[in-house]
């Protein structure tokens, strides 16, 4: 029996729901999923197995209009997970229709999706009447020459398994890309910090999920089978570890409670998080950060 491999990019505006369908498609949280925009920072890699294909999923930082160096080096990186894929899925809501974002998105396919595989999938489709989504559907095939399109709710699993069905069949024949029973390549220190990010971009509220960044700063394997995490939060500014400490340190531990019991889950054993809080003002300018996030510190030049 002859085998498949290859990249599959999901690309979108903020919140189209690419984290939610890579975690459906894989069948475990390998990105973050929140209410708020802008989460995932990193080209994360979930590996799912559709029959005798593996698909590794590239999910990318959600497409939007860069203010800052950190937003910039998350297009770029979004970008550029498009232009590694074997096959791309454009992911659009279907309640939020063709924005000024998409318009965007489209334009830059113009130029990325030449030479590859792009699909369309509308998602959040329980949220419309079936006559707007065949409004949409003919709008945005009329504007790109997509090769298939497909309706589906992320969310609630609808679809997905007929996506995931034609994905393994659009990628090239060749030997599994990596272990069957891998399901992500991040290192698993980066995963752990992203579950604690997760958990305080939850908990917190505006602009300050943004102003910070989590790093695991040492993992411990001990003798009796349980791990030692140590991480820290880098904020901007003073004010901003307050906030994230909260009245009697109460914020930082239930993120640190929620984080842990979220770590034990996926790891399969006890796992003791310590946390801490450090100022560093310029964070979002430091090179280091960038290579900790996957993310590459020059594509945030203007």
């Amino acid at each position: 029996m002859s085998t498949r491999a290859g990249f599959v990019a999901l690309i979108g505006e903020p919140n189209a729901g690419k984290s939610t369908l890579l975690n459906r498609m894989v069948g475990a949280k390998v990105s973050i999923v929140t209410h708020k925009v802008q989460t995932t920072r990193a080209r994360i890699r979930g590996v799912a197995i559709e029959g005798d294909a593996q698909i590794v999923f590239v999910d990318t930082p959600g497409l939007f209009q860069p203010r800052r160096r950190l937003d910039r080096a998350m297009v770029a990186a979004a970008w550029g997970g498009a232009a590694d894929a074997d096959v791309v899925v454009l992911m659009v809501e279907a309640h939020r229709g063709v924005t000024e974002g998409v318009e965007r998105i489209l334009e830059g396919l113009a130029t990325v999706g030449e030479g590859r595989k792009v699909a369309l999938a509308i998602n959040k489709i329980d949220r419309v009447e079936s006559q707007v989504l065949l409004g949409l559907t003919k709008e945005l095939n009329d504007r790109y020459a997509f090769v298939e399109t497909f309706m589906i709710s992320a969310e609630k699993g609808f679809g997905v398994d007929a996506l995931r069905t034609w994905l393994g069949g659009q990628l090239p024949e060749g030997p599994w890309l990596y272990p069957e029973d891998q399901i992500a390549d991040l290192p698993m220190r980066m995963i752990a910090a992203e579950m604690t990010r997760e958990k305080l971009t939850l908990r917190l509220h505006q602009e300050l999920p943004y102003q910070l960044t989590v790093e695991t700063e040492n993992w411990e394997e001990r003798k009796d089978g349980t791990a030692r995490i140590d991480q820290v939060v880098y904020v901007s500014r003073e004010g901003h570890k307050g906030i994230i400490l909260g009245n009697k340190g109460e914020t930082i531990k239930s993120v640190s409670k929620a984080s842990r019991a979220e770590l034990e889950e996926f790891l399969g054993r006890r796992v003791h998080l310590f946390l801490q809080v450090k100022v560093r003002e310029k964070w979002q300018e430091e090179a280091e950060r960038y290579s900790q996030m996957g993310l590459d510190f020059k594509d945030g030049n203007a």
